[in-house]
């Protein structure tokens, strides 16, 4: 029987695997422990992986610890905001200089507490990926790890970042990390503990080369129960479509910035809860270069293509 990169054996997996299946946290679970280095914690057990931790001109940590000090979950309105940026980010990384991050995680996100505006730091791990090239599998932080890393594929892409992204979403919602492994392998339970047991088609997809497996059969579990009741459809689906076994089916960077979640910010007069104009959210440029006009269509208001002189493209419901 085949073994993961570490040393993690299938068998390792059955053994490790937990059936119990993840809950939403309740409202107020998460709170600020101050011994704890002002990491988030639920209960009595510190949860590391702080939410957009490192701010532009404020303290550590501001906007999660913010919200973790009055007993409330970010409001939706940001979480669009951020994650919006974020791939907006990766859309330009990955198609003008053509690089993979390899280490999306809130800690490499900067967000200016004023404006708003999120910026992707950090590129010590990033790289130019060339088809037919081996690159590490050892690479990105262990709770946003895409799990054809941890099945030990060297030939992957773009979509790695896609993952990490997701994850950082489902975090800003759930006020927690979706995957919270301790290790390689329990990284790997923590994720099929929620996708379910991946098929020998999914892991083909994920590294060709692993071809011998034996992984104890779970359910994947409904993505409406991992969230909270009132959790918008369009925030579960956009998690569920970044958060796919198969690289090849996770949506882009581009795609995600146009899915229905997004669309509040498309509104012609929405603006930040203090009243200030959002960031700059729809000057794209060179990554449009091999966008569909279908995609730029649903990527573009009609009120910012007149503002930003945009009138060459197909206006929206033409």
């Amino acid at each position: 029987m085949a073994a993961l990169p570490g040393g993690v054996h299938p068998a390792g997996v059955a053994d490790a695997m937990q059936v119990d299946q993840p809950q939403p946290v309740a409202a107020g679970a998460a709170r600020m422990d101050a011994k704890n280095g002002g990491s988030l914690v639920e209960g009595n057990s510190p949860i590391t992986g702080h939410i957009i931790s490192t701010t532009i001109g404020g303290k550590n940590g501001e906007p999660k610890r913010h919200y973790s000090n009055m007993n409330q979950r970010m409001p939706l309105i940001y979480v669009k905001l951020y994650t919006y940026q974020i791939f907006r980010g990766l859309a330009y990384i990955h198609t003008v200089p053509g690089v993979c991050h390899r280490d999306v995680k809130p800690q490499n996100l900067l967000v200016d507490p004023l404006t708003h505006q999120v910026k992707i730091c950090d590129f010590g791990s990033a790289k130019m990926l060339v088809k037919g090239e081996a690159n590490i599998s050892y690479i990105c932080s262990r709770y946003y790890r895409a799990p054809e890393l941890i099945f030990g594929a060297t030939e992957y892409t773009t979509s790695i970042d896609i993952w990490s992204a997701g994850c950082v979403l489902a975090e800003l919602l759930l006020g927690q990390p979706l995957f919270p492994g301790e290790s390689a392998v329990d990284q790997l339970v923590e994720i099929i503990k929620v996708l379910g047991t991946p098929t020998r088609e999914e892991i083909r997809c994920m590294n060709p080369n692993y071809t011998e497996f034996r992984f104890p059969q779970i359910k994947a579990h409904p993505w409406h129960k991992i969230f909270h009741k009132r959790m918008p459809p369009e925030a579960i689906d956009l998690a569920s479509r970044l958060l796919q076994y198969s690289p090849n089916l996770r949506c882009t960077a581009l795609e995600a910035c146009t899915h229905p979640f997004f669309d509040e910010l498309r509104e012609p007069h929405a603006r930040l809860p203090n009243g200030r104009p959002f960031p700059p959210l729809f000057n794209f440029k060179q990554e449009l270069a091999n966008a569909s006009p279908d995609l730029i269509n649903r990527l573009i208001p009609d009120h910012a293509r007149r503002h930003l002189g945009l009138n060459f493209l197909p206006a929206t419901g033409s």
